[in-house]
């Protein structure tokens, strides 16, 4: 893993004032660099939605009178069919046009959104057979819709442009074939998960998740992946704006989007939108008076991620459980040797991780510990880890990110099954 560190040298005095030596202090400032690196990314991406949404308003006002001049030469074009044409191939363009200063309006979050109170599993329900002609043949869709989803108040033709940019952008990650799995279900976020996630605000929430088995991404290009004009695609081949359309759409819409990519691992877009406040109550009023139980159980957490395995460990501590932690595989099963004569009740662990994967982990651990539990997280959905094979079925799982009452109910449920 690599850190980020401030470096302080200050020289060391007697009484006398005289130099003996030096303290020098090294400080981890990884969390830190990565929040300020969040940060800037914001701030970028609201002046460049500054700027495309003065351009487009400029735009608009521009092909309006191109649009409306070339429609009356056309009225008084007669029988020119030349004329008639040259015309027609203006008027395409300039809606053409049109159409991209909307992509800019939705980067801006400037657009007039036509908001309704709806199920999203209609909307996925009704784009199935689209997104089915949209991709490959060679490319399986496979749908896990939450039965009892709650309703959203949002713009649905937005929302199809969300869906169909993902379902493109993950068609063109596979080209060799895969899965894309759509899943939607409904989610609580904590206060204690909005400090830890910048934008983000505690309640009910819907979940829309896209996942791929495609190329993947590393670290630098996530970071840029919802600016305007950004693409990795070849010259040609892609825009720019699809990713940044779908991250005006959801700012707009009151939401806020997540994305988990590894590279050759595939990508997880994470999409949460408030539950509609014209919707039935009686869930929001209640979840808030559940209270998560502890315990006093050795858990020993295994993530490669410093500022989640920080996090998670915070919360546990808060909840009287005796906590071990490694940051990878290895150092985990180093640990597990001074443990050998001691008990592990429960192994929480990350999926993806360098050099040995959770799986791959907590087969070795059993041997030593047989009785110990295992709860697995990951920032991939479930129906996209348990569909490939990487987790047998009844496994137990955890979200990425979750909330420290998902951490807590599941850590709990697992330790308590039978």
């Amino acid at each position: 893993m690599i850190f980020s560190t401030e470096h302080s040298v200050l020289p060391l005095k007697d009484e006398q004032g005289n130099r003996v030596g030096w303290v020098s202090v090294v400080r981890d400032i990884t969390v830190r660099k990565r929040l300020e690196e969040h940060l800037r990314q914001s701030q970028k991406m609201e002046a460049v939605g500054r700027l495309a949404g003065g351009i487009a308003h400029d735009f608009n006002n521009l092909l309006t009178a191109i649009l409306g001049y070339s429609e009356m030469i056309m009225m008084a074009a007669g029988h020119d069919e030349e004329l008639e044409e040259n015309i027609l191939e203006i008027k395409k363009s300039a809606e053409r046009a049109a159409s991209l200063t909307q992509q800019l309006l939705a980067i801006s979050r400037k657009q007039v959104l036509q908001t309704k109170v709806f199920n999203l599993n209609e909307l996925l329900i009704s784009l199935e057979k689209m997104l089915r002609r949209l991709i490959r043949e060679n490319i399986e869709l496979s749908t896990k819709l939450d039965p009892e989803l709650a309703q959203i108040e949002a713009d649905p033709g937005q929302l199809e442009q969300v869906i169909l940019n993902l379902a493109v952008n993950a068609h063109d990650a596979m080209p060799k074939g895969g899965r894309l799995a759509i899943e939607t279900r409904n989610v609580y976020l904590d206060e204690d998960y909005c400090r830890e996630h910048r934008g983000t605000k505690p309640g009910n929430h819907v979940l829309l998740a896209v996942s791929d088995t495609g190329c993947g991404m590393d670290e630098k290009t996530k970071i840029r992946i919802f600016e305007p004009f950004f693409t990795t695609k070849e010259m040609g081949k892609g825009t720019g704006l699809g990713l940044s359309t779908v991250y005006g759409i959801v700012k707009q819409s009151g939401g806020f989007i997540w994305v988990y990519s590894e590279p050759d691992r595939g990508t997880t877009f994470k999409i949460y939108l408030p539950r509609s406040k014209k919707a039935d109550e009686k869930y929001n009023d209640t979840i808030g008076e559940i209270r998560p139980q502890g315990g006093s159980e050795t858990i020993l957490i295994v993530e490669d991620e410093d500022a989640v395995r920080k996090m998670t460990r915070k919360i546990l501590k808060s909840l009287g459980y005796n906590l071990i932690e490694a940051e990878n595989g290895a150092e985990a099963l180093k640990i597990s040797i001074d443990w050998k004569e001691k008990k592990i009740d429960l192994l929480l662990t990350d999926i993806v991780m360098p050099e040995m994967s959770g799986p791959e982990l907590s087969e070795q651990l059993l041997i030593q510990h047989p009785k110990m539990k295992v709860l697995y997280m990951s920032g991939y959905t479930e129906h996209t880890i348990t569909g490939h094979g990487v987790l047998g079925e009844g496994a137990s799982f955890l979200i990425k990110p979750f909330s420290s009452e998902d951490l807590a109910q599941k850590v709990r449920g697992v330790l308590d099954e039978g």
